[in-house]
Parts: structure tokens; C-alpha cells; sequence
């Protein structure tokens, strides 16, 4: 059963009802052993309005003065400005957030949760540089314990280097790379503005508008190329904790966040939204935690197929958009997959027609599954490795701390489960070719 949160979120309750937001049947809540999260203060019903916030209490880049905004280069990304303004700005505007600020995780939550902030040994990835940048530890030797989506990197062989003649877009894939360059980037354009910023203060900071912010794009103004600047942070909504098919409808329709209930809830129950379809190596990086059951997760062969492609054959996938992003999930394996698992072995004349899905003719469903599987085993050798290193560090007796056992904890119960995914996807692809 749920306990009251303190003092301080039944005071920030009262500060959101006296601006104007309008709460019906909803409160935080502390979950024993987990966050804080939603929970329903009564029944509530179907297609019930939970929550409705007005766009003039979010923060964002149209809620403060132009003036601050300004003062930054061209190009510093929306999260930077934002978390420079909670940095530095007008204290008397600062002021006005006061309640809201005082019920954010504090500094530990996050350098307890997030890789970024974790020893080097432990986030080792692809992007050496920034990991020396960021706190100005060496880089270790050693094995590398986060997933490959993760941080771009194997324990059981090595991936090919050098320049591809084919470029195209990752999802889901060096995602830790990807965010220490967004934090190294805002924290360059940050200091040519403020060049005595405090390192702790600003990255806290860029961390609550990392982990809790909203989609919101200015009116009048297209999306932006990068997702990440099309955000803003929405207050109380942000209480809500994630599962991928949340029975909450949100919408946003320029003047306020609403939040509905799609389906009857009883009283004490969890309320929960959904931050979109996300593999656990996505949330993990970027909130924090992951899910014991998400039906979006997923892992990718990218680096162990690329590997066994030859040039010509990544030419021919590169010509049908086949090429990259070769996922597998417990249904089995993604058609980019199939594709490059059918070009291993079939006529190059048959296999266009394939791709183009005009005819089955060459298919042969078990070679496909062969090769397929055994793209799989080399990620299921990886689990094992990986899975042995990690367990070293966890038994009674090893020398790291307990702080380092925990996050060790949690990435091992991470490759258990993406263990247990691969496993799945072999019998998946199995069961088509039966």
C-alpha cells in the first residue's frame, strides 16, 4: 500500500490547485521500493479528465524572459537553455518554482540511477572522449558491462571500425554516446555564457529536464529536426511513473496538458502514462530505470551483422532501405533481418522481387532461420560473457562497493533479461520456419 509522500508534496499540491491546475482523484504517492508515482485518491471512471494543467505554468522556452534566451549561440539545444536557466536565472522568477523544485529527486537519485553519472569502469562506451570529459576519470580497461545498444561496445569480439561507405540513422543504438555528447554540447554553450558555472549545479539541473520534461513546440514554429528540443517540463504531471500501453490519454492542444483516464480505476490503484514506446536500454539511459515486462524492448545485430555482410551485400540493402537497424524482439526478428538473411543465399533477381514484396520465390524460410539464429547466438555468447563478469562482481566478498553492487545488480538483471529475449526470438524464428 501506497504512504503520503511529505509535507513538502502536500504543500506543492496546494501551490498547483492555487495556479490553476485542476486535480480530480489523483495525488502522489510513495511506492515501498520504487519511486514516487500516481495513485487514484477514489474511483475514478472511464474517460474521466484526471488532470489538466495550463500551458502558462510549464516551463519552457517561451516561459522565460527573451532576454535570457538570447544570450545564448545559435544552436544551444532547448535542454541547455532550460537548465541554464534554472541555473542562473532571475532568482525572483526562480522564486515562483520553489514548490515545485522542492519535490525533484535530489542529486543522488540520479547519480544512483543514470549510467552517465556512474564510475567510468562501469559506463565504458564507444565515446572515450566524452567519458574523460565528463568527470576526468581515466578510462579502464577491462570488461565492458552495459548492453551493446547501450554503449557501443562488445566483450566477445570486436566490431568492424573505420568508415562505412553507408551511413544511415541508429535507433535505440550507442544511446549513452548520444546523450554525454547532447550534455557535453549544452555544457560548452552553457560556459560561453556563464564561464563560472558550478559542474554539479548545471548537470543536475540538465538532468530534471532530461528525465521529466513534456513534448511541447512553441506555437507557430514546425518541429524540430532533433526531438529533443521539441520539450518543456509540465508541473505535477510529471508525478506519473511509465508503463509502454498506459490506460491514460494525453493530449496537448496549445493551451493546456490533459490527462484521461481510458479506463476505470479503483481506488489505491497506481496511475500510470505512457512516455512513449521505448526499448529498457532507452529508459535506462535516459530516465533511469527500466521495465520487468515492456512489450517494446527489443536488441539489435547491427555490429554482428555488419560483420558478416560482405561490400556488395551491404550495397544491395543499402539500395531497398534494408540496411541498419537489425532488431530482434520476442516475436522474433525485424524484415531488415530477414532481408540481409535472405540475400546470404538467395538469387539476387528472386531476393529484389522478395524485399519488394511482389514474391516468396528463393525464400527458404529454415536457411533464413539458420543464419538468423546464428546472428542470434553471437549476441547470446555476449550475454554469457558479459553475465559471468557481472556475476564476479556481485558475490559476497568482491571488493567494490555497495553502491557499485547495486548498479552491478541492476545491469546484471538487465542481461538476464535480454538473455532470456534472445532466447525467445530463436524459438520465434524457429516456429515461422516450421
Amino acid at each position: 500500500m501506497s504512504n503520503s509522500p511529505g509535507e513538502e508534496h502536500a504543500a506543492f499540491t496546494q501551490w498547483a490547485v492555487s495556479h490553476g491546475i485542476k486535480i480530480k482523484g489523483i495525488a502522489p504517492a510513495q511506492f515501498p521500493g520504487r519511486r514516487l508515482g500516481m495513485i487514484a485518491t477514489r474511483d475514478i471512471e472511464e474517460n474521466e479528465i484526471m488532470l489538466s494543467i495550463p500551458v502558462s505554468l510549464m516551463l519552457t522556452l517561451d516561459s522565460i524572459p527573451e532576454s535570457f534566451v538570447s544570450m545564448f549561440p545559435e544552436g544551444t539545444s532547448t535542454q541547455g537553455v532550460l537548465a541554464a536557466f534554472l541555473t542562473h536565472g532571475d532568482p525572483r522568477l526562480l522564486a515562483e518554482l520553489e514548490a515545485w523544485r522542492s519535490v525533484w529527486p535530489d542529486w543522488e537519485e540520479f547519480e544512483s540511477s543514470m549510467p552517465i553519472f556512474w564510475p567510468s569502469r562501469l559506463r565504458r562506451s564507444d565515446s572515450s572522449v566524452a567519458e574523460r570529459e565528463l568527470d576526468g576519470d581515466s578510462v579502464f580497461g577491462g570488461p565492458i558491462f552495459l548492453p551493446p545498444s547501450i554503449s557501443g561496445l562488445w566483450n566477445s569480439f570486436e566490431k568492424l571500425t573505420g568508415p562505412e561507405n553507408h551511413k544511415y540513422e541508429t535507433r535505440y543504438q550507442n544511446i549513452l554516446s548520444q546523450q554525454q555528447k547532447r550534455l557535453q554540447n549544452a555544457w560548452k554553450q552553457v560556459l560561453s555564457v556563464f564561464p563560472q558555472t558550478n559542474w554539479k549545479d548545471f548537470v543536475y539541473n540538465w538532468a530534471i529536464i532530461n528525465s521529466r520534461s513534456f513534448y511541447y513546440v512553441s506555437p507557430g514554429m514546425e518541429e524540430p529536426e532533433d526531438w529533443n528540443d521539441a520539450l518543456g517540463m509540465v508541473p505535477y504531471a510529471d508525478y506519473f511513473n511509465h508503463v509502454d500501453d498506459a490506460a491514460c490519454d494525453v493530449t496537448f492542444n496549445g493551451e493546456e496538458y490533459t490527462f484521461k483516464a481510458t479506463r476505470r480505476y479503483e481506488k489505491g490503484e497506481e496511475i500510470y502514462m505512457s512516455y512513449g514506446s521505448h526499448s529498457n536500454d532507452f529508459l535506462l539511459v535516459e530516465y533511469g530505470f527500466y521495465l520487468d515486462d515492456n512489450p517494446s524492448d527489443g536488441v539489435y545485430l547491427d555490429d554482428i551483422i555488419l560483420k558478416d555482410l560482405t561490400p556488395p551485400e551491404k550495397d544491395e540493402l543499402a539500395g531497398q532501405d534494408c540496411l541498419g537497424n537489425f532488431e530482434i524482439t520476442v516475436s522474433g526478428a525485424d524484415t531488415n533481418t530477414v532481408a540481409a538473411a535472405g540475400l546470404k543465399y538467395m538469387d539476387r533477381q528472386d531476393w529484389l522481387v522478395y524485399v519488394a514484396g511482389a514474391s516468396e520465390k528463393g525464400l527458404d524460410e529454415r536457411k533464413t532461420a539458420d543464419i538468423i539464429n546464428g546472428w542470434i547466438a553471437k549476441y547470446l555468447r555476449e550475454c554469457e560473457v558479459t553475465i559471468d563478469c557481472l556475476s564476479e562482481g556481485t558475490k559476497p566478498g568482491s571488493t567494490e562497493s555497495d553502491a557499485e553492487k547495486e548498479k552491478l545488480d541492476s545491469i546484471l538483471a538487465r542481461w538476464k533479461q535480454i538473455q532470456q529475449l534472445c532466447e525467445t526470438a530463436v524459438n520465434a524464428v524457429n516456429a515461422i520456419s516450421q
